[in-house]
This record gives C-alpha cells, sequence and structure tokens, in this order.
C-alpha cells in the first residue's frame, strides 16, 4: 500500500481516529481529535466511515507529496494551502496524484487543521485506537508526531464525485469563545462569591495551552476542599489548583487528579476552545445537564440534516 511521504512535519502533526474509549482502567488517556467538529466534517465530506483516521496539523506548516492517486480534504482552522503551488479551498474535496505536492501553511484563524483521505489513514490501533497521544507514547507513527521522511499509508480511492460544504454552514474561529459548564458535585465547595467570580469574570488563554489541559488567567477562584483523594476525569473538567487559575482538560488529560473541580466545559465548546491561540478570551457560562444534552442532541441533528453540496474537483 501507498500514500504520502512527509516533506515537512509541521509543528504538530499527529494522526487519530474518534480517540482510545473504555482504556482509562489501564491509565490511557482517550486522545482522539481536539476539534472533533472540523474532523467529523473531513469523514463525512469524504464519505468515509466515522472513524477513519486523519491528520491533525496544529498550527500549520505541512508538506506533503503524494505517492498514490486519492482524494483528500482539508477542514478546520483557516490556513494558507496549496497543491502543487497553486492554492486550493478547504472543506472541499478534490483528488491529488502520485507525485503531487501539498502544502499546509500556517493557520490565521484558527489553531487545528484536519487532512483526510478517501478511506482514511491505514494506521494499525492501539489499544483499540490509531489515536496519537505522546504521552504515553502509543498510536500513529511509534506514539510520536510526523517527523520528515514518515510514511502516511492510504489506499488508492479516489471519489466520483466531489463535495463542498456551504461558508454558512462552517464553523467560525475567532480570539474569543463562551464556554458553557455543567456544574459537578464539587461545585458546592466553591462558595457562591466564588461561583460569581468564575461566572463573571473573563479569563485569557496562557502560552501553557496542550493536548492535555488549557491553562486560564484572570480571577482567582479558591474552593474549601482541602487534601482531597484523586479521581477520574472528564472531557473539560475545570480544575481549580492552588494558585486559583483554572485549567480545562483536554482529550490527552491524566485520567486521575486530585484538583477540585468546579464543573466541566461541554464537548461541543471544548472544540471551540480547541481552535483558540494564546491571548484569546474566554467566559464561562453555567447550564443544567438537561440544557447540555438537548444542546448535543440539536448539533448531531443539524450535523445529520446538513448535506454537502456537489462542487467541481
Amino acid at each position: 500500500m501507498s500514500g504520502f511521504i512527509v516533506k515537512q512535519p509541521g509543528l504538530l502533526s499527529l494522526l487519530h481516529d474518534r480517540g482510545r474509549y473504555g482504556a482509562h482502567k489501564l491509565g490511557l488517556t482517550t486522545g482522539g481529535p481536539l476539534d472533533f467538529v472540523a474532523f467529523d466534517w473531513a469523514n463525512r465530506l469524504l464519505a468515509n466511515d466515522a472513524n477513519a483516521t486523519c491528520l491533525e496539523v496544529g498550527f500549520g506548516g505541512l508538506l506533503l507529496e503524494a505517492q498514490v492517486d486519492t482524494s483528500f480534504v482539508l477542514t478546520g482552522a483557516s490556513a494558507p494551502c496549496k497543491l502543487n503551488g497553486d492554492a486550493i479551498k478547504q472543506w472541499q474535496t478534490r483528488d491529488i496524484q502520485a507525485g503531487d505536492q501539498l502544502e499546509i501553511g500556517f493557520a490565521s484563524a484558527g489553531t487545528r487543521i484536519y487532512l483526510g483521505v478517501s478511506g482514511g489513514f491505514d494506521i494499525a490501533p492501539s489499544f483499540g485506537s490509531s489515536s496519537t497521544v505522546l504521552r504515553e507514547k502509543i498510536g500513529g507513527l511509534r506514539g510520536d508526531k510526523l517527523q520528515a521522511g514518515d510514511h502516511l499509508p492510504c489506499a488508492a480511492a479516489k471519489q466520483s464525485q466531489h463535495y463542498c460544504l456551504d461558508q454558512a454552514d462552517r464553523p467560525g474561529y475567532g480570539d474569543e469563545a463562551r464556554l458553557r459548564v455543567v456544574g459537578g458535585y464539587q461545585q458546592a465547595a466553591f462558595d457562591p462569591i466564588q461561583q460569581w467570580r468564575f461566572y463573571n469574570s473573563e479569563y485569557r488563554l496562557t502560552d501553557r495551552c496542550d493536548r492535555m489541559g488549557f491553562r486560564l488567567e484572570g480571577e482567582n477562584v479558591h474552593s474549601d476542599m482541602v487534601g482531597m483523594l484523586s479521581e477520574g476525569i472528564c472531557l473539560g473538567a475545570i480544575q481549580i489548583p492552588a494558585d486559583g487559575q483554572p485549567i480545562v482538560l483536554m482529550n490527552d488529560r491524566q485520567t486521575i487528579g486530585g484538583y477540585p473541580k468546579i464543573g466541566s466545559v461541554i464537548a461541543l465548546d471544548c472544540a471551540r476552545l480547541a481552535q483558540l491561540s494564546p491571548g484569546s478570551r474566554v467566559q464561562f457560562e453555567s447550564i443544567s445537564i438537561e440544557q447540555a444534552h438537548n444542546i448535543h442532541c440539536l448539533a448531531q441533528s443539524r450535523f445529520l440534516r446538513c448535506t454537502p453540496q456537489p462542487c467541481r474537483a
């Protein structure tokens, strides 16, 4: 099987399927795409299986050479993209032939670009998933980010019809976000003043943001909890360490932790958070678990009802 040769690996390019579920008991985190919305659209536009492996390109700077005739699509953050030196559009499938070069420049809006190919990249699963987790050295290629000279295997599988997503249906990427939060059982450890401060303050992303967690800076928030035992952590959990500065835990989070948690950002907003760059502004909004359920169901319904449009290659 042929595929693509990595000429320039970019800043942080990682292979991912939807994630590694059911392995927390082994101490393995979930992984998977930080922006699952853009990831899902890459596979949808190519008519791939929803769990097909794509490439998450953090911040850009990737150059690939094709060794196979196939179709591909680029979704997620806005970045200058070129095929054999000619500018191409994102959110639109197109063909690539053996010998062609695909270049993804540096993101101008958003931070993560997703490259999907017809049928997905052919990556053997580790513990049930192809997702790369650098800390655990599993998934992807060698459990590591892409390096120059790496080979990304995939089959020859061109689309007979090319599709694109209307501009109005694409996610927008900016420099601020309102993150909806479901309170957890430890929320009671934060008195009403601390909760008011948390939900009525503006925070900024620091430069200490990675796939494990996004550290914020702003108003200090403190709880009454002392010496709590470590416990399991979900996606979006908002830890409040001793310095009072929130940390939103992301896909590559540790499986257990001992800081008090005021609540959890819903998955849809974790995807939005993942596309923000350091210095971006965020605010938190409290919602009920029933509201979170409705938001998720409506978003899934919109995704399924939204029909990609035929377009020229």
